[in-house]
């Protein structure tokens, strides 16, 4: 199913009455600052989801640095927002489609099927001289109904079992699970470590940086081009994708989505819950 659009796409459908825009801009580590930006202008009748106050739940001392929001509450604020089972939803920001692609998963989690995320960001809109406001809709309540989708997310217990059978990198092809790390090099290989508490991956994880699915314009690759990048991974493997803390996973899993990969799932604490159980072992280099 397709899930990325184009901003012509969304222009000619601007104001019909089912699309709700869903402006995602965050910025890790600056709290407000995509409320902020939002305030500023928008796309006009977007609506401001913001990562730490809407889509992640209170920290704790395992489920990472951006735990998955309580279904229910998510849920309610859903509603606040006039979204229901009719709406068709897109979701953009201005960090490559980081923060959309964690609202789109996040909707996709809930069982709505109709969301989509803006090929390019916000950024990319404005200079196409598209229309922007200051103004911000009142939107009628209604009701956004629930239905999670379980298979769709997995758990650190789960990505042991994983991590313990996993063949050697290098050796990934034809086997399944596959376990993907979208994190920078760098960081991968523990040569680097800015943010969590200890550097390095997952044994037995391949590296898939999130940030090439995106062309040299910062625009989401096409499905056939996306289908080359991971044209080292079997079709047919179940998949597991971590980052940092859940939210860069997102544009990977959107994009092996694209590509026509079926059976992926996210680890929604990522890194930073692995590491926060001291049993769990760290690998560096390309182990």
């Amino acid at each position: 199913m397709k899930s990325i659009v184009s901003k012509r796409w969304l222009l000619a459908r601007l104001y019909e009455p089912d699309i709700i825009i869903a402006d995602c801009r965050s910025l890790l580590g600056q709290a407000g600052a995509g409320r902020t930006q939002f305030n500023e202008d928008h796309i006009p009748g977007a609506i401001h989801f913001d990562l730490e106050e809407d889509l992640t739940a209170p920290l704790g001392k395992h489920g990472g640095r951006h735990p998955l929001p309580d279904v229910d509450t998510l849920a309610v604020r859903l509603s606040r927002a006039g979204i229901n089972a009719s709406s068709r939803i897109v979701a953009y920001d201005d960090q490559g489609g980081m923060m959309a692609s964690r609202f789109w998963w996040l909707l996709r989690y809930l069982g709505h099927e109709q969301v989509y995320v803006l090929e390019e960001g916000y950024s990319a809109w404005k200079e196409a001289k598209f229309p922007v406001t200051a103004d911000q809709p009142i939107r009628i309540p209604s009701t956004f109904v629930a239905n999670d989708q379980p298979q769709m997310l997995t758990n650190m217990q789960e990505v042991q079992r994983v991590s313990e059978g996993s063949l050697p990198v290098g050796s990934y092809i034809g086997f399944s699970p596959i376990l993907i790390d979208s994190r920078e090099r760098p960081r991968y290989l523990g040569l680097e470590e800015p943010i969590d508490q200890a550097a390095g991956h997952i044994p037995g994880a391949v590296n898939f940086f999130w940030k090439e699915v995106l062309d040299e314009k910062g625009t989401f690759k096409n499905a056939e081009q996306l289908k080359q990048h991971f044209s080292d991974l079997d079709q047919d493997a179940e998949i597991i994708v971590y980052c940092g803390s859940g939210v860069s996973a997102c544009p990977n899993v959107l994009a092996l989505n694209e590509a026509g990969f079926s059976n992926v799932r996210l680890y929604p604490g990522s890194w930073s819950d692995w590491i926060s159980y001291e049993e769990n072992p760290v690998a560096t280099g390309e182990k």
